[in-house]
């Protein structure tokens, strides 16, 4: 039913919305807001976020081994709402103590933060393979569910930045801009909780996936699943690509682009700032995943990513060489525009085809461990995304960016230029030839191993 694809898109709504800002704003706040260095703003991303990573399979395996009248997955959505929520506004708190209790409570909030979203998100994720068992409606249900990720996100982006202006007084200060950045989390926390109980209201899980076995037999099945190492890998490189690009995007306004920049067109000027640059992006992503279905169909999921990824690494190049000026502002929002829509088709395919890999575990091994292999996938984004937010930092810090430095140097903007074309290029080549030896298949919607 329409109902229930439209309730099952309302929960990545709500996660995506905490996990564009964390991924986009959240090193630029706790550089240049909060106050930490790079260097330990850099620390702060990774050893936090590979928690994050790590702490997705336990979930994995506590929720295969849930039993509710609501069933195995779906009751997340309802006990998680409320402190998804409180978590993130203590996220964006930023207490007047010493530089040392700063960082011990930026570590303690972000790792609890991380913590509550992994046991909303895993088991959310996990229904995917509960809802249905047909191989094709499970990449309609992904293609739903990131089509609300992307609107959640576009909401959220392109809200961020006035939201923090409008609760900050628009001041320029450290102290206004901390209020105004608590202050719009409480707004959006609140959505997110509105959105997870709507979900859940909505939804219902319909296979039943079995009894898992042991703990050690689910692990001994995971790793000896080749299709799932190619497929983290590829899910791993997904999450890199965009995360690099976008946890760059803010820095690169500030700091390469300019506050205060704007379009000019026939007669009309639009301030261009990151918020727009991302929002523009979201709608795009929505764009793609509409685009996912049809393209799959046709070319098949593997040949659908390959194609992206191979097109994506030359646009991304490209965004190189764009000078910022009025013609090259636009030139940035036409690939942008591109990028976005073919990342947009990437994403519902990499979880139809977690759907596929759990199929193919029960079918191979007769193991009931879905929860554990989506889990997988999320943990893969994460660290993705862990290595994506430590990077930026790194990069920036290692070219010699000074964060809220009025002028920076020759070789700052070089790394900024860097990161947001070239690197990325180089993880969708990547990611293009793992997913090109991924053996799984699904002509008219049933399951096949290309290798047997």
């Amino acid at each position: 039913m329409i109902k229930e694809k439209i309730g099952y898109g309302l929960g990545d709504m709500s996660t995506s919305m905490f996990w564009k800002i964390f991924s986009f704003y959240l090193p630029i706040f706790y550089s240049d807001i909060y106050g930490l260095s790079l260097s330990a703003a850099a620390m702060l991303m990774l050893v936090t976020r590979v928690w994050d990573a790590v702490s997705d399979p336990m979930m994995g395996i506590v929720a295969d081994r849930t039993d509710t009248r609501w069933g195995k997955y779906r009751p997340y959505l309802l006990w998680m709402a409320l402190p998804f929520a409180v978590c993130g506004c203590l996220l964006f708190t930023t207490p007047d103590w010493g530089e040392t209790a700063k960082l011990v409570w930026a570590y303690v909030t972000y790792m609890l933060m991380m913590t509550v979203y992994t046991a909303v998100n895993v088991p959310y994720s996990s229904m995917l393979g509960v809802i249905t068992d047909d191989s094709n409606e499970k990449t309609v249900f992904s293609s739903y569910r990131m089509f609300f990720a992307y609107g959640g996100s576009f909401l959220a982006l392109f809200a961020w930045e006035p939201l923090c202006g409008f609760f900050s007084g628009n001041g320029v200060g450290q102290e206004a801009q901390r209020t105004g950045w608590q202050h719009a989390m409480f707004v959006v926390g609140a959505l997110c909780v509105v959105f997870f109980l709507a979900s859940f209201a909505l939804t219902r899980e319909k296979v039943k996936p079995g009894q898992p076995a042991s703990i050690g037999k689910d692990f001994r099945s995971l790793l000896g699943n080749r299709p799932w190492w190619l497929l983290t890998s590829a899910a791993l490189c997904s999450n890199l690509f965009n995360t690099l690009r976008g946890g760059t995007a803010a820095y690169y306004f500030k700091y390469y682009i300019g506050d205060g920049a704007c379009i000019e067109a026939g007669g009309f000027s639009l301030l261009f700032f990151a918020g727009l640059f991302l929002g523009i992006g979201e709608v795009c992503n929505m764009i793609g995943v509409a685009c996912a279905v049809p393209v799959s169909r046709f070319l098949g999921k593997k040949m659908s990513m390959a194609a992206c990824c191979a097109t994506l690494s030359v646009l991304s190049v490209m965004f190189f060489y764009i000078p910022p000026t009025n013609g090259g502002f636009m030139f940035m929002i036409l690939l942008q525009v591109v990028i976005s829509v073919l990342t947009g088709i990437i994403s519902p395919l990499i979880w139809s085809m977690y759907a596929d890999v759990a199929e193919y575990a029960r079918l191979k091994d007769g193991t009931a461990s879905t929860a554990l292999i989506f889990s997988s996938g999320s943990m893969a984004q994460k660290f993705g995304g862990a290595l994506a937010g430590w990077g930026v930092i790194q990069i920036l810090a290692v070219f010699g960016l000074v964060p809220n430095a009025p002028v920076q140097s020759a070789d700052a903007m070089l790394g900024l230029r860097l990161a947001m074309s070239w690197f990325p290029a180089i993880v969708s080549i990547l990611m293009g030839a793992v997913v090109l030896a991924y053996p799984l298949g699904n002509p008219e919607g049933k399951l096949v191993n290309s290798e047997s």
